[in-house]
């Protein structure tokens, strides 16, 4: 028998309609949900995040009392509103007389320390609740490679869908008899599927965004107020899901590493931002998915599709989710490479020469997002190539996109895209040269540099910039087996090449900022 009054914190990014608390209101529970300047501020982000994030908790909060549960939502402007979570929970713990604290356990490090730290200190009991959204618990994935040194996403793949019996044989074989359909997803975009139209809806957040400019909230990005296109609600979310699963996912795999000018969703799924704040749950992404791949006749939606998207949700996300949790707080201030060099002003702009940049980064501020290899082969792999340090990537790549949350965001960014952990998650740095530029997009078409060049005027920078980082770095890369024919190919060069090409990376790294 629960005596006295409980009080319940929800974050921005637990709007899980289907946890167990909601299942039946309780007269003696109240919900406590905040916008608080704490999170607005702690980096500079896009405007459509924090209005989507606002939003969002808006319509779960009226959700919730259309229920019959009790809640206090705290907006922005709200004089009542101390502005950080510690400061209005014990605030409002006195005002309701709660006898009880309970919360959410959040994703973020610095928020679960700050939530245990704060219950150190308050007179009264305090919970941590599980989300009841991911697949595996937070120490899952350091577990299962305990003792190893590296921690192989294909491994845990497998584990996953073995564990799950997602698109598994009864005799424990993988459906098809092959894990992965990797090799068969990296084609340009060809034109012979026509490219669907970006699922928008149509949502009306004037009053959220001038509540946002009137707080003085710094934000970077544009926004239509009267037509703000992502998901807001639970309907709005599973909509989206299932506009993807009918119209994209038979060739999501095929051109899910190809870009396009005019395009910058292709056949993606865009469901991020919905699964990130937790309106919809990655089992029924997948399940959605399955269950499409079946009803559809004649098998349009062939197995190396479904299998790229599965690996997506069941494998990467969760992966990524298991690294952080393993190797944070000390994650975010590796430097493998000691890149000091500030972030060009353009990343804020989209002020460059370089198309490919400027389509990415432009795309980026018009619509808070980018498909992932546009952030990790375009807007990263410059980054990395320039020498930029990874602090300032982590804080553009966490500001600017809608479906950024650190734990998702860093393990990326820090890891995957600038190999700033020297190895934890990715087996080499991912860097190119305008080749695979050129090769999986239309930007170099129309662009003042040629990709075609490695030096003289109007050479890419991407070409002499490549091969000054692995001559750079060659201390710490040399051993790397990935990199060993690269490498071969430079030594193989005669001195005067290799020459002109430090030559013109050292020329581009000077004058970066007007690139």
């Amino acid at each position: 028998m629960v005596k006295g009054k409980i009080l319940r914190l929800i974050l921005g990014d637990q709007l899980n309609a289907q946890h167990s608390w909601f299942r039946q209101p309780q007269t003696h529970i109240v919900y406590i949900m905040m916008e608080v300047r704490q999170e607005t501020d702690y980096v500079r982000h896009h405007l459509q995040k924090v209005v989507g994030f606002f939003a969002a908790m808006r319509h779960f909060a009226e959700a919730l009392s259309r229920q019959g549960h009790r809640v206090i939502y705290l907006g922005l402007d709200d004089p009542e509103n101390e502005q950080g979570l510690e400061e209005n929970l014990v605030k409002w713990i006195r005002k309701e007389h709660a006898s009880r604290l309970e919360y959410l356990l959040p994703d973020e490090y610095r928020l679960d320390r700050q939530l245990a730290t704060m219950a150190e200190r308050l007179p009264i009991p305090v919970a941590a609740v599980d989300t009841e959204h991911f697949l595996t618990a937070r120490g899952d994935v350091e577990a299962l490679f305990k003792g190893k040194k590296r921690f192989l996403m294909e491994t845990f793949y497998r584990h996953m869908r073995r564990k799950h019996a997602i698109l598994m044989e009864e005799d424990g074989r993988p459906l098809g008899g092959k894990w992965n359909y990797d090799h068969n997803n990296r084609n340009r975009y060809d034109g012979a599927v026509p490219l669907p139209s970006a699922k928008a809806y149509r949502n009306d957040v004037s009053d959220i965004v001038a509540m946002i400019k009137r707080c003085g909230v710094k934000t970077i990005g544009e926004i239509d107020p009267q037509r703000f296109v992502w998901p807001v609600n639970r309907k709005q979310a599973e909509n989206q899901l299932q506009e993807f699963v009918q119209n994209r996912l038979a060739h999501f795999g095929t051109y899910q590493d190809a870009m396009v000018t005019d395009n910058g969703s292709l056949f993606h799924s865009r469901l991020s931002f919905a699964l990130n704040t937790k309106m919809l749950h990655p089992m029924e992404v997948i399940l959605a998915a399955i269950t499409a791949a079946q009803e559809k006749e004649d098998q349009e939606i062939g197995l190396g599709q479904l299998e790229g998207f599965v690996r997506q949700v069941l494998g990467w996300r969760e992966y990524m989710r298991g690294i952080y949790w393993a190797h944070m707080p000390q994650y975010e201030a590796l430097n493998h490479f000691d890149h000091q060099v500030r972030l060009p002003d353009y990343y804020w702009t989209a002020d460059t020469h370089m198309n490919c940049m400027r389509v990415s980064i432009s795309q980026s501020l018009e619509t808070a997002y980018a498909h992932h290899i546009q952030r990790l082969m375009i807007t990263g792999n410059f980054a990395l190539l320039a020498g930029v340090h990874p602090d300032e990537v982590d804080a553009w790549y966490l500001g600017i996109y809608i479906d950024a949350i650190q734990w998702v965001e860093i393990v990326n960014t820090r890891g995957m895209s600038q190999f700033a952990d020297g190895g934890v998650v990715a087996t080499k740095p991912y860097v190119s040269s305008a080749n695979y530029i050129r090769k999986m997009s239309d930007y170099c078409s129309a662009c003042r540099y040629d990709p075609g060049k490695r030096t003289g005027a109007q050479a890419c920078p991407f070409n002499s910039l490549y091969w000054d980082f692995l001559h750079r770095h060659r201390d710490r890369l040399a051993g790397n087996h990935r990199l060993a024919m690269i490498y071969r190919s430079w030594d193989r060069m005669t001195d005067e090449t290799r020459q002109g090409l430090l030559k013109q990376a050292r020329h581009y790294r000077a004058a970066l900022e007007t690139l």
